[in-house]
């Protein structure tokens, strides 16, 4: 993580720029969602997990969460206790992790069942042509791999993108990614049915007032989404109906967050008491899991 202190002669910009996120002076609004969370519970992450990128609840394996990692560790998730302990991990045969950068738990072609998306989107240095999504049945925990699996391939339609945050809109399935290096975060959007064989081209929608974008989740109700930053953390209230394209054009609440060493992934409970981050080890000596209540 990377930082540095912003100096003004009237001290009206940010304590703390991200260099990737830089001064975000947009206001936000107090009362969108009239929503609040409690501080933070922390649980000892152990064994630790170096390089968090990303975190889901899960629904078949209740009190647990999958998390995964980033940048050329295996391709494996790790089914976590909510109390922070390490059940096992799970490997993705057959799957590359060049930078795995978001999970989600999310409606899939079976409306019975429910899959984890893994999102292989990252690209610091912007020269990856395509990026992909695999997506599969999410296992049991007596699962020791998992060896089926769907990959969605797509290309932008504006030349390669650094992406860490998407979200798979529960009504139609579209998945929405947003982009993080970009002066103003872009949210891009590959409509259902996306295909599995052939390259599937992702449409651009819109800015978003910020940047630096690192994670995204919608609560299971779909009546709140987060967007997660280094420093912040944005609350959207959702409407029934509501697109992601429309809920991220409304106004939203910057929530009381617990800085992290590199805090990557955000995750909302199953059952709506709150939302889960977790962050990559970087130069600690531990690492936490924190669940914020709702109030």
């Amino acid at each position: 993580m990377k930082y540095s202190i912003c100096k003004s002669p009237i001290f009206l910009c940010c304590t703390i720029c991200f260099l990737i996120v830089g001064c975000n002076r947009k206001k936000s609004t107090t009362d969108a969602g009239a929503i609040s969370f409690d501080v933070p519970a922390v649980q000892p992450v152990v064994p630790i997990i170096n390089e968090a990128s990303g975190i889901a609840d899960s629904k078949i394996n209740p009190g647990y969460a999958w998390a995964e990692e980033d940048s050329g560790n295996p391709p494996q998730l790790y089914l976590l206790n909510h109390n922070g302990k390490v059940l096992k991990t799970i490997y993705i045969k057959g799957a590359t992790n060049v930078d795995w950068e978001d999970i989600a738990l999310a409606p899939g072609p079976d409306a019975a069942k429910s899959y984890l998306y893994i999102a292989e989107i990252g690209d610091n240095d912007g020269v990856h042509a395509t990026s992909a999504f695999y997506r599969f049945e999410e296992p049991l925990a007596s699962t020791d791999s998992v060896r089926i699996f769907d990959k969605v391939t797509f290309a932008y339609p504006d030349g390669p993108r650094d992406a860490e945050a998407f979200v798979v809109e529960e009504a139609t399935k579209d998945i929405y990614i947003i982009s993080k290096r970009d002066s103003k975060s872009r949210l891009y959007k590959i409509s259902w049915p996306y295909s599995i064989i052939t390259l599937n081209t992702a449409v651009f929608i819109q800015e978003l007032p910020y940047n630096g974008v690192v994670s995204a989740a919608l609560s299971i109700d779909g009546k709140g989404m987060i967007v997660k930053t280094y420093p912040q953390l944005f609350y959207y209230s959702r409407l029934p109906g509501e697109t992601i394209a429309q809920t991220l054009k409304k106004d939203y609440t910057s929530l009381s967050y617990q800085l992290e060493p590199q805090g990557e992934a955000v995750g909302f409970a199953q059952d709506n008491s709150g939302f889960y981050t977790i962050s990559e080890k970087g130069n600690s000596d531990a690492q936490v899991l924190y669940f914020y209540k709702k109030k």
